[in-house]
């Protein structure tokens, strides 16, 4: 009985080092949209924290596949998605949404 709350101890921790980190990959992100994602980026993208969760996560899907091309930025955010899971998509969101 012992090892078997050894062993599910060890599961519990290796799921929670493997689950995304929101904050970790949003400082990638902070460059241009602010280190509290409220910077209107070339006063024409919206800030971050303005845009729900749902839609940001919308957002770096098709930016991921290539069909988003809001506000000209296609390419440079398809080079930023395209290696996110959908994992790293929700936790950066849910991180973004930390920061309101």
């Amino acid at each position: 009985m012992k090892i078997y709350h050894i062993a599910t101890a060890v599961l519990a921790l290796n799921l929670s080092l493997l689950a995304a980190d929101g904050a970790a990959i949003y400082k990638k992100c902070s460059a241009c949209h602010g280190e509290k994602a409220d910077v209107k980026y070339a006063n024409k993208v919206p800030a971050l924290t303005s845009i729900s969760k749902e839609d940001r996560i919308k957002a770096l899907q098709s930016y991921k596949d290539g069909s988003n091309n809001a506000f000209g930025m296609g390419k440079v955010m398809h080079l930023h998605a395209k290696n996110l899971s959908d994992e790293d998509m929700a936790a950066v969101s849910e991180y973004i949404d930390s920061l309101k």
